[in-house]
């Protein structure tokens, strides 16, 4: 699978389809992750949240993939704010993972509650100076989350994962991160299959002879985004990497685009989780 990869702010690249680990353990993790990397996928996204840090770790050794032909992210976990307290889960995920960097580390939540992101982010600065996070970013961050950080530490995050799929598209917010710089990556970008049983997902699915999983995907990148389908089945892993044969045309995307609602999110609110 040669895939396309996006330019970080940073000058770093992201592959732009990733295999997403969440809900998968440290025993179930080695399996599917190597299923994941024999077709064709060199994006890995974890967090210390996930309690599989070690299990993706052990399937990257086993992999005999060169270090750098693999793209890793992991991310901060909510008790682990402040400058000290992030430096040391990083380091904690590091030794999970057995690796002596990573490629890109998130801020996985805001927190607002807690109002240290800031210091939180001047941490993952130090980390990505020190070269031990090669690129740094937040995930579920809001645009005024965004411009706070950049306003008051001058560095602006390479990245923002953010909830994104169909049924919530976000509009406002990818158009923030376009005007900063910043890359915008989809988790559960399937909709936790919330999508995949739209009648308008499977007539575009039926016209292009693909999925519904795979039209959704390609819709993703067709919009510039990085996507991160996470799957415990095999076969299902294997079909959801092989979307680059194919794009949407301009009807596919406005009947997508239609799909859109705001009361769509299906995970928790960055302005009150945590």
């Amino acid at each position: 699978m040669t895939q396309p990869r996006v330019t970080l702010n940073d000058g770093r690249c992201i592959p732009q389809l990733g295999f997403g680990v969440w809900k998968l353990t440290d025993e179930t993790a080695p399996a599917l992750v190597g299923v994941a990397l024999e077709a064709g996928y060199r994006s890995i996204d974890t967090a210390a949240a996930y309690g599989n840090e070690a299990g993706v770790g052990r399937a990257i050794a086993a992999s005999g993939l060169a270090r750098e032909d693999l793209f890793v992210t992991t991310k901060l976990w909510n008790d682990s704010h402040g400058y000290d307290a992030a430096l040391r889960a990083f380091d904690a995920s590091l030794g999970r993972l057995g690796l002596d960097e990573v490629d890109l580390y998130l801020v996985h939540w805001p927190v607002p509650r807690q109002d240290a992101t800031v210091e939180t982010w001047k941490a993952l600065m130090r980390l990505r100076e020190e070269g031990r996070a090669r690129s740094i970013g937040v995930s579920n961050f809001t645009a005024a989350q965004l411009a706070r950080l950049i306003d008051e530490t001058g560095s602006t995050p390479s990245v923002n994962q953010i909830e994104l799929h169909p049924g919530f598209q976000q509009s406002a917010l990818r158009a923030f991160h376009a005007e900063t710089g910043i890359v915008t990556e989809a988790w559960s970008p399937l909709g936790q299959g919330g999508a995949l049983g739209h009648p308008v997902i499977a007539a575009i699915a039926a016209k292009h002879g693909r999925s519904p999983a795979q039209v959704v995907l390609r819709w993703h990148l067709d919009l510039g985004h990085v996507a991160i389908p996470k799957s415990a089945t095999p076969d299902r892993i294997r079909e959801n990497a092989d979307v680059f044969g194919f794009h949407l045309d301009a009807d596919d995307h406005a009947r997508i685009a239609g799909l859109d609602a705001p009361d769509g999110r299906i995970g928790p609110d960055p302005e009150t989780f945590g």
